[in-house]
């Protein structure tokens, strides 16, 4: 995908991405200080960190981060949610160019954007700004699709109705984690995690989507139609349930 689509392509979501995209589980953060020794004297680039979900994380457990963001309107929303933390120092970059200064970070985090990279120059820049024995993490979380009927139903609505949902699924995606910490070792967690939602919840979450239809495209109002129906027979107490696997990768980067 070029890079000008996957940068461009939540600017008209920002608000969608702010209320109803999930966090991620406490259990991350306790693993980088048990496995890697985040501690609140280290710096993190948190790079492609969007409207600041996992930067604030970050700013809570870590000392300074650099949130690096590429695209103005998320950028922009995640100075304003993280306008009270004097630490974040927000950064037009990218993941290929962070602008950041060489061996100036202890960590380089990416959370749910890894698969929009070049990989190849991302990995060279990663390597560049980190210290030496520096760590890299990578993290997603991963919609379960199959464990209700709600999250079957749901995940047959994207198949449908999604622009391009079958080629950026992250079951296509992760498999290339081997290309950002080769020849070095890494390490995987999984936990779990789970959003509950009224109708204008689910409506929302699915509207955060990059991959999503939107209000101009033929297929908005047929597939919000189609979500309505499934919400009305699979809520439960006038609520529906999304459960996530966050899967987190983490090593130390070595020149290749």
């Amino acid at each position: 995908m070029p890079a000008s689509n996957a940068t461009s392509r939540f600017s008209d979501r920002v608000e969608n991405y702010v209320r109803y995209r999930p966090g991620y589980p406490r259990e991350v953060i306790e693993e980088l200080k048990t496995e890697c020794g985040l501690r609140p004297s280290h710096v993190v680039a948190d790079i492609a960190s969007g409207t600041g979900i996992f930067t604030r994380m970050l700013l809570e457990n870590a000392g300074s981060v650099f949130g690096v963001e590429p695209n103005a309107d998320m950028r922009a929303a995640g100075e304003r949610l993280l306008a009270t933390f004097p630490k974040f120092t927000s950064v037009a970059g990218t993941a290929e160019g962070t602008t950041l200064a060489g061996h100036s970070v202890d960590f380089v985090t990416v959370a749910q954007a890894a698969h929009w990279f070049d990989r190849e120059r991302a990995r060279r820049e990663f390597v560049r700004i980190l210290k030496p024995g520096g760590w890299l993490v990578l993290l997603w979380n991963e919609r379960v699709t199959d464990s209700t009927k709600f999250l079957r139903d749901y995940e047959q609505l994207l198949l449908t109705y999604g622009t391009d949902y079958q080629d950026i699924r992250h079951e296509h995606t992760t498999s290339a984690i081997n290309e950002f910490f080769d020849p070095a070792p890494f390490q995987e967690r999984v936990f779990e995690m789970r959003q509950e939602f009224d109708y204008a919840g689910v409506e929302g979450r699915l509207l955060s989507s990059s991959y999503a239809p939107g209000p101009e495209h033929p297929q908005y109002a047929p597939m919000l139609n189609e979500l309505k129906r499934i919400f009305e027979n699979c809520a439960v107490g006038g609520r529906a349930a999304f459960e996530y696997k966050t899967r987190v990768y983490f090593g130390r980067l070595r020149q290749q």
